[in-house]
């Protein structure tokens, strides 16, 4: 095997624990939950990362065995939009009149702070990959990761104060960010 795939092994190795590790957590937030809010963002990022650890896992197989890149992970996805975009479209129907557990709170920043890790995680190997297929791959990871991190960060606002989150979202509607 090339050194080049080693190191996407190890990669993917850790990538799994990681996914595996996320969707642990986010089981668990979901069902401490006190709102269907917080359940439904939860439930949703919980099976994104089941998804994750799908791909990963047919990736790593494929890349032991045949020490080849596979496209068969396009095929899993994640079966929504922008998981940001499903948050703002849940938090416009639930409305201001939220009241978040301290407990939740802590439940958003160790996901924030778990979703920062795992896009840095990789942005981080982006430049080490080799193959398209792997760069895909990558490009895709950080892009589903980034979306889950500005989730979270913009749940967070809305939990902790509904009225600045919807201040926020309504000058990011008029000058176009």
């Amino acid at each position: 095997m090339s050194e080049v795939n080693e190191k996407a092994l190890e990669m993917l190795k850790t990538a799994l624990s990681m996914e595996e590790k996320g969707e642990k957590f986010y089981r668990k937030a979901m069902e401490s939950a006190h709102d269907a809010l917080g359940k439904g963002i939860f439930e949703t990022l919980m099976k994104d990362e089941r998804v994750h650890y799908g791909r990963i896992l047919k990736i790593y197989n494929k890349l032991k065995d045949d020490n080849a890149w596979t496209d068969e992970w396009k095929s899993m996805d994640v079966g929504h939009k922008d998981v940001n975009a499903l948050f703002r479209e849940m938090a416009t129907q639930h409305g201001q009149t939220i009241e978040a557990t301290p407990g939740e709170l802590e439940a958003l920043d160790v996901g924030i702070d778990f979703e920062y890790k795992t896009l840095k995680f990789y942005q981080d190997y982006l430049p080490q990959a080799a193959e398209p297929l792997e760069r895909e791959f990558i490009e895709k990871m950080v892009a589903e990761e980034r979306g889950h991190y500005t989730a979270l960060k913009d749940m967070k606002l809305y939990m902790s104060d509904p009225a600045a989150w919807y201040q926020e979202m309504e000058r990011s509607s008029l000058d176009g960010a």
